[in-house]
């Protein structure tokens, strides 16, 4: 099951206007929330404390916050499209502007990294990045990843 089968219209956020990095983790922290029906500040501390290991930056103006929480809730997955892109402390030292947040329950470890793998997929193509950073709606994000999500050599479409 790849990222495009875990994200909705509804889990797409354009023009997010987080200023910087802590300010993006609160907000996407709050989004979840209700989601997830615990604490923004729970959900908080778990991406602030993964950070703490080292930025979750990818390179290339994207960030893949990401965290495991107690329980069994099922796991959500958002992306956020920023307003203006933030020093988020990436390898390359480029400005992050497109962000997925995976949040998975502890209770389901063995889908947690093919999840990260999936969603380091659909965002390794340049071309896929340009198409998200230019998208109109939530719809066309998520058509997006799922045409970029497919198994090599079946979403290079153009």
């Amino acid at each position: 099951m790849g990222i495009s089968d875990r994200i909705s219209a509804a889990d797409v956020i354009l023009d997010l206007g987080a200023g910087n990095k802590r300010a993006l983790l609160q907000d996407l922290a709050e989004q979840a929330a209700p989601r997830l029906g615990r604490p923004s500040g729970e959900i908080l501390k778990a991406l602030q404390d993964r950070e703490a290991l080292g930025s979750t930056g990818l390179g290339r103006g994207v960030a893949l916050p990401h965290a495991r929480l107690k329980g069994d809730a099922p796991p959500v997955l958002l992306f956020a499209r920023l307003r203006k892109p933030i020093d988020y402390e990436a390898r390359d030292e480029e400005p992050v502007d497109l962000v997925i947040l995976v949040l998975w329950p502890e209770a389901e470890a063995e889908g947690f990294l093919p999840a990260l793998s999936d969603t380091c997929r659909a965002l390794r193509e340049p071309q896929a990045l340009r198409q998200l950073r230019h998208a109109e709606s939530a719809e066309e994000v998520v058509s997006l990843l799922n045409r970029y999500d497919a198994p090599s050599g079946e979403g290079d479409g153009a």
